[in-house]
């Protein structure tokens, strides 16, 4: 067809895959300039909160609860217009632009153009609620592109190596920029005029992501590409209480998505990173840098955790890597029981074991967050398998929205632990005093909680049969039941 991109392809087992080029892989991978970069920013809510509406601690908390359980809600929403949209620009681009469009506008009122204008929590609430409904629209299309560019089981993995990359790259480069170059600059405090400075920071690193993401996946923006991402299903109620109620490994992936995410989201808040960082270790700079180190590491560690998944299933990847990361929190823990936290801020011994943990750790998550995309694949061929429907779209939905909804108390918690060490109507600075409240509540949240979250997963597995030898029983029983149906 004349005008139409020509896709290179590849014949694995006697079936034509289609494959991206390399070049647009790498672009559609700097959707993560965008998302990663929104991220970084939005953990500083309950500070922009706090200095620009004068919003206390306890407050903030229930706000940003509120508005992560509406976050949740509006995935499946979202799924509608996502069929519905067809513009001759196409589908993706315009809901891409569109929605990034609504968050920036949100995001630059609430931490810049509002802030410290004598607004209250009601714009506040407003405005966050304006930036979920753009982020989901953004986040919810870049969800498709993978499955959209390339069918080929071999490139796809790739796909997931450059989205760790830049997820990674983005939020350690923008952490050198917001806390070792911008935060000085206005006293070494979360004031207005730092936030004000973040947040064109951060729009305009997002800015740039849209503009590449839009080229790199401009060729497959036509019917023929989105239209044909499985079969197209009406997203309904009963279809999600259907998928929710009968489909096991479902509601076992939704108890350790959402178990991890809760402690893993509280953590990285910024008062938490802060009274680590900031307090405990007494350099914010130095603690960003440490981050920075375990980059590379926890890419590498990604595609090892991949190849371990293709080797020995994904459910066995997730326990095992799961388990490694427990013993190494308990390892963090007893370091920072037994020495002085701001010693790791000198170069020694201590930041030396503090940089090795970090790496291990960070890498050990990775593994489980690689074995966990996979895993989700698994699930929707089970569904395939268990109702004779392929529904992506439900299985996805379901599970992103129960997860959104548990996950949504992570600043309730994080807010509600610094208010009960006293913090209730201000929020942890960096270089404030460190105190024996704050070393133990930062080690309940940095470490404890996410223990509790493993073992959640631990447990949720157990009663998980969808393994190596039961996903080759249900892709023989999926390629049976095609086979029938095409001799009818």
């Amino acid at each position: 067809m004349a005008g139409e991109a020509k896709q290179s392809q590849s014949e694995i087992d006697g079936v034509q895959y289609r494959r991206a080029k390399t070049w647009q892989i790498i672009l559609v991978a700097c959707n993560a300039l965008t998302g990663m970069s929104v991220y970084s920013l939005i953990g500083m809510a309950s500070y922009s909160a706090s200095v620009g509406y004068g919003i206390t601690t306890a407050v903030v908390g229930v706000i940003l609860t509120c508005t992560r359980i509406l976050d949740g809600v509006t995935d499946p929403l979202v799924a509608f217009l996502y069929d519905k949209v067809d513009t001759k620009f196409g589908r993706l681009r315009v809901l891409l632009v569109s929605g990034f469009v609504i968050e920036a506008a949100a995001l630059l009122a609430m931490f810049d153009f509002m802030s410290s204008k004598g607004f209250g929590w009601v714009v506040f609430t407003l405005l966050y609620v304006v930036y979920v409904i753009g982020y989901t629209i953004t986040n919810m299309t870049g969800q498709t592109f993978g499955a959209i560019m390339t069918n080929d089981p071999k490139q796809r993995p790739i796909i997931g190596v450059w989205g760790t990359a830049f997820n990674y790259l983005v939020p350690m480069v923008l952490s050198i920029v917001l806390n070792m170059v911008l935060l000085p600059k206005y006293g070494g405090e979360y004031n207005q005029g730092f936030l004000s400075a973040a947040v064109w920071v951060t729009v305009l690193t997002g800015a740039l992501g849209i503009l590449l993401v839009s080229i790199g996946i401009s060729a497959y923006d036509k019917p023929e590409y989105y239209g044909g991402v499985g079969r197209q299903e009406t997203l309904k109620l009963k279809d999600i209480i259907s998928v929710l109620k009968g489909n096991k490994p479902l509601q076992c992936y939704i108890a350790a998505q959402a178990s991890d995410k809760i402690a893993q989201q509280t953590a990285s808040q910024a008062v938490i990173t802060t009274m680590l960082s900031g307090i405990l270790i007494g350099n914010m700079g130095l603690g960003t840098m440490l981050s920075v180190i375990g980059m590379a590491p926890s890419i590498i560690f990604a595609v090892i955790g991949a190849r371990y998944a293709g080797k020995c299933g994904s459910k066995n990847a997730i326990v095992t890597w799961t388990k490694i990361c427990m013993v190494v929190a308990v390892l963090m823990f007893l370091f920072f029981v037994v020495i002085e936290p701001s010693t790791i801020a000198v170069m020694g011994p201590s930041m030396i074991l503090y940089v090795v943990f970090t790496l291990v750790l960070n890498g050990s998550k990775m593994c489980v967050t690689t074995a966990a995309s996979s895993f989700m694949a698994d699930i929707i061929d089970y569904e395939l398998d268990r109702s004779g429907r392929y529904v992506p779209a439900v299985v996805t939905g379901t599970g992103s929205l129960i997860d959104k909804l548990i996950s949504s108390f992570s600043a309730l918690i994080a807010t509600g632990a610094v208010a009960l060490i006293g913090y209730k109507h201000t929020v942890p600075q960096p270089g404030e005093a460190a105190t024996a409240a704050i070393f133990w509540m930062t080690m309940a949240i940095y470490f404890g909680l996410p223990m509790l979250g493993w073992a959640v997963t631990l447990i949720a597995m157990k009663f998980c049969t969808l393994d190596k030898e039961e996903m080759i029983n249900v892709q023989k029983r999926i390629a049976e039941k095609k086979a029938a149906a095409r001799g009818r």
